[in-house]
């Protein structure tokens, strides 16, 4: 391999101080590879960022390492088949079982998007675009999956050998070491994907491992900690027999392919963690109404889960064995059609629905929002992630009143988000997981987590765990010196700057904005109510709140 350079390469190309997009060029042992290839998911203008061409050729790809099968780690490889990669992608056999569900799902959805699209910009007078990928395009691109188990060593080139662990994210969800072997030296580099919350029900919890040179690190919940499991399963039955209580729909927003999976199992557990009578009758409310999974990947995904229950705790797996489905208990209900779906928000006894998308962004979920959020008797109950700018973000930031299929709905619903139910680790399980290593890394490099949970991350690891953090920006190359363990950035792939890419960045620091003043209200009414303040403190702060309130006018009128 003249020519090629003998230190690995590392081109951070998604997941780069946002949680999507998941994609990393790795050059290395005369190979070029990636790990992942995810779809850029959230506000439109985000989106368009698929559209874009690959920084690099795909038919010059020679492999991949697929860490699951979420969409934002998965739903670009159709347009990487597409474009002329034809080689391996090694995943584990739970993750191609599920992705063969979601890529050709993912590609009607694209396909039903793009015509509404289309109908706009005829009526524009404007040129109709071609979708993204296909359902068909999809369902081809799956020939070239490469099914592996957990724990087995597999030896891609006599250079370069990997390990798929489990990460506890999701069916199949995957930690991936990397053993590259050049010039008589090897150098480890670790690729967690996405790492396991430990109170998710069902999964084991993620792998620990015990050493590595490198490693390239989700960080999504890296300022935060999550509700212990005993408080959010209560917590998930007061809010749903309240709302039942009170004649209204519970609208759980939910990822189709896990997060449903898992609510269900806690629906079905409730009844071990109490025994009082209070508890008994908000219980009972719960099981005597219908729960309606409106979704038909989700339908299909817990056939693979029953299919891959060796996947499972082992308490589970026993469970299942004296055939106690945890998926399955009295009033639950699937609904396959789109009819069926419909007829959910004409009846209008109290029910529970679970419906994908888990951000509110596609899928039949906008169609029980647009039923339910102006009513006050219903609930939205959010269980999942919210990346800013989605419309899941902007219903749980207290938005008054959003638009949906062009139409502006009052938010006038309880509006309750559980985030223990994340199926991300913490930040106290992403600690402990960089302590699980006996070898300490000598750098790791923080991916998928907004810029302040990752800010804030980085400075916990570096003061506590004593290892040097870098925080990739969209585009850069780092190279790893073999020899002398020095990392450096050796190249940076400019973004040309656009009229979406400049949206995009005015609507990040809108919805950073947006935070910002309300901390700032929180500290003012302190300062306000301070007795021991002089007037003339007081007149300052009443004077920077008129400046502030100028150039937010300026704006509006300009």
């Amino acid at each position: 391999m003249k020519g090629r350079n003998k230190n690995m390469k590392i081109t951070f190309l998604g997941a780069t101080r946002t949680v999507t997009g998941s994609n990393f060029l790795v050059e290395a042992a005369g190979k070029k590879f990636l790990v992942d290839c995810g779809m850029w998911q959230g506000r439109a203008e985000l989106e368009e960022q698929n559209r874009e061409e690959f920084q690099f050729n795909p038919a010059e790809i020679d492999f991949m390492l697929l860490t699951h099968a979420h969409i934002d780690h998965s739903g670009r490889i159709p347009k990487l088949y597409n474009e002329g990669f034809k080689n391996k992608i090694y995943a584990h056999k739970a993750t191609c079982d599920l992705c063969a569900l979601m890529l050709p799902d993912s590609g009607h959805i694209q396909e039903m998007e793009n015509q509404w699209k289309n109908k706009k910009r005829v009526r524009k007078g404007q040129k109709e675009v071609d979708p993204l990928y296909t359902a068909e395009d999809a369902a081809r691109s799956l020939e070239i999956f490469e099914p592996v188990q957990y724990d087995e060593i597999i030896e891609i080139t006599p250079e370069i050998h990997v390990r798929f662990n489990d990460a506890g994210h999701m069916l199949g969800s995957s930690i991936i070491e990397l053993w590259v072997k050049e010039d008589g030296k090897e150098t480890k580099t670790v690729f967690t994907g996405d790492l396991g919350n430990n109170d998710i029900p069902l999964l084991d919890s993620p792998t620990m491992i015990e050493s590595a040179d490198y490693v390239v690190m989700e960080s999504t919940y890296g300022s935060r900690l999550h509700l212990r499991n005993e408080e959010k399963a209560e917590l998930f039955l007061n809010i749903v027999s309240e709302t039942l209580d009170n004649g209204g729909t519970v609208v759980i927003p939910s990822f189709a392919v896990g997060r449903t999976q898992e609510i269900l199992y806690e629906i079905n557990k409730l009844k071990e963690t109490k025994d009082d009578e209070e508890f008994r009758r908000k219980y009972k409310t719960l099981m005597k109404s219908n729960v309606y999974v409106d979704s038909p990947l989700a339908i299909s995904a817990t056939e693979v889960f029953r299919e891959n229950m060796n996947l499972f705790e082992e308490e589970v797996q026993e469970e299942m064995m004296k055939g106690d489905n945890p998926l399955e208990f009295p009033g639950l209900q699937f609904t396959r059609t789109a009819d069926e779906s419909k007829a959910l928000n004409e009846d209008q006894r109290p029910s529970i629905i679970i419906s994908a998308s888990g951000m509110c962004e596609v899928g039949r979920i906008k169609h029980h929002l647009k039923h339910n959020l102006w009513n006050p008797k219903s609930t939205v109950l959010f269980v999942g992630y919210q990346a800013p700018g989605t419309l899941g973000y902007n219903i749980v930031n207290g938005e008054k009143t959003v638009k949906i299929f062009g139409d502006e709905i009052a938010v006038n619903a309880r509006i309750e988000y559980i985030e223990g139910y994340s199926g991300h680790a913490d930040q106290e399980g992403l600690m402990n997981f960089i302590y699980s290593f006996i070898n300490k890394p000598k750098k790791i490099f923080l991916v998928h987590g907004e810029e302040e949970s990752q800010d804030i991350f980085k400075a916990k690891v570096e003061e506590e765990a004593q290892i040097p953090v870098i925080i990739p920006q969209w585009g850069e190359t780092y190279e790893i010196d073999k020899d002398s363990d020095k990392v450096e950035v050796v190249s940076k792939i400019e973004r040309r700057e656009t009229a979406n890419s400049l949206r995009r960045e005015i609507m990040q620091r809108l919805s950073k904005l947006r935070n910002e003043i309300q901390d700032m209200e929180d500290y003012v009414k302190q300062d306000v109510q301070d007795t021991n303040l002089s007037d003339r403190e007081v007149f300052a702060i009443n004077e920077r709140i008129k400046d502030l309130e100028k150039q937010i006018l300026n704006i509006i009128e300009g």
